[in-house]
């Protein structure tokens, strides 16, 4: 059987206030032209479809096109939420979903009851175990659920996780093909660069011991940078399919086509993508980064200059390279950034994060764990908006 696994989609992020919809079309169209010329069996898309958890009517039509293309032919589509998901959402729509042969897996249920799909191809059956972003809140429940052992009531998360994987696998045999698709901060893995603070802090690691070598492949969303991890079993993210934030300029774009036979370990094959724009910081004196900016195509590109400040700086930068969507002025002598803030009219559309963080900084206050209060306390802002509607 053969599988392509995809994650971390992330539609409806924009770049410094400039819409990446068209990158994303296009970027999800070669995917699902990948998954045709490929012939695979099946899709796996491992969470994160959606930038938030409250997408826009653009962001959605985007998402559900590029599912019915993955699924063209009958294909089999596997989904599961991501951190950046709405559960609720994923599950409102599951049943137009289940009748275009697109299964989503919203919440963490027992193997009997959707937490385990099978799929059948050339005479092969693949058990998929589904294991969909549990929250720390939710963690516990999904753990009674499956275990029915209510008295672990301080168990760590990672230890919960591996509960639960047990559970789900537990019925993985030698004549199945046996799948974990999982949205989940795996120990040993390297941050792409602009995943959400909060959900990759250690509270959230997860030990790869926790999936057991039954299993022949672990298709990983949530860490933006492709890898392969190791582990009993095989362990792989495969990235997000556009880089997106400037911490993520290394990152190369892929998706895996992954080839299973019974009893042996899964064969993977990175598969490039080359849809959408790369993101390219230029540091320099503004000569010198005007000069070498005419060389970058259509890069999105950061500017790092490093001159006085001056009003309309900026202006006067995007006029001569539309490409740059943002500028900002290096530190200087004696300088707090407070000059490289005056001249960036882009503040106002950054996020919270961006901000607090700056903030964190200009208090020379090293302390991750703040910024990941912060980001638990924005979700649950956004969870009670989703409950409230």
């Amino acid at each position: 059987m053969k599988l392509l696994h995809t994650s971390d989609w992330h539609v409806g992020k924009a770049i410094r206030g400039r819409s990446r919809a068209a990158e994303h079309r296009e970027v999800l169209a070669e995917i699902a032209g990948i998954a045709e010329r490929t012939s695979v069996d099946a899709v796996i898309v491992a969470g994160d479809l959606f930038d938030t958890s409250t997408p826009s009517p653009e962001a959605e039509r985007i998402v559900y096109r590029a599912l019915l293309d993955l699924a063209t032919g009958g294909r089999p589509v596997v989904v599961i939420a991501g951190n950046h998901d709405s559960a609720q959402r994923l599950a409102a729509i599951a049943p137009l979903s289940e009748a275009s042969g697109i299964h989503v897996a919203s919440a963490v249920r027992p193997p009997d009851d959707g937490g385990v799909l099978e799929l059948r191809a050339d005479g092969d059956t693949a058990l998929v175990a589904l294991l969909p972003f549990p929250s720390q809140r939710y963690v516990a429940t999904a753990d009674v659920l499956l275990s029915g052992d209510a008295a672990a009531a301080q168990m760590a998360y990672g230890d919960r996780i591996a509960r639960i994987v047990a559970s789900l696998t537990a019925g993985f045999g030698a004549g199945t093909l046996n799948v974990v698709a999982a949205h989940l901060m795996v120990m040993g893995g390297t941050l792409g660069g602009g995943e959400r603070g909060a959900h990759t802090v250690f509270d959230y690691w997860v030990p790869a011991t926790a999936f057991p070598a039954s299993t022949q492949y672990v298709a990983l969303g949530h860490l933006h940078r492709a890898q392969q991890l190791p582990g009993p079993a095989p362990l792989h993210y495969c990235g997000s399919p556009l880089q997106l934030d400037f911490g993520e300029a290394q990152n190369e774009p892929s998706v895996a086509v992954v080839e299973l036979r019974t009893g042996l370990p899964a064969v993977v094959r990175p598969v490039p993508l080359t849809a959408g724009r790369r993101l390219r910081t230029l540091r320099g004196s503004l000569a010198d980064v005007l000069a070498r900016a005419a060389d970058e195509g259509d890069h999105h590109l950061r500017l790092v200059l490093d001159e006085p400040a001056r009003v309309g700086l900026a202006d006067e930068v995007r006029a001569a390279v539309p490409s740059a969507v943002d500028v900002v002025l290096a530190p200087r002598d004696g300088d707090d950034g407070s000059a490289a803030r005056t001249a960036d009219p882009d503040r106002l559309r950054r996020t919270p994060r961006d901000l607090f963080g700056e903030y964190l900084r200009e208090a020379d206050v090293a302390d991750e764990r703040l910024l990941a209060l912060f980001d638990e306390i924005v979700d649950e802002l956004i969870d009670a908006g989703d409950g409230a509607r």
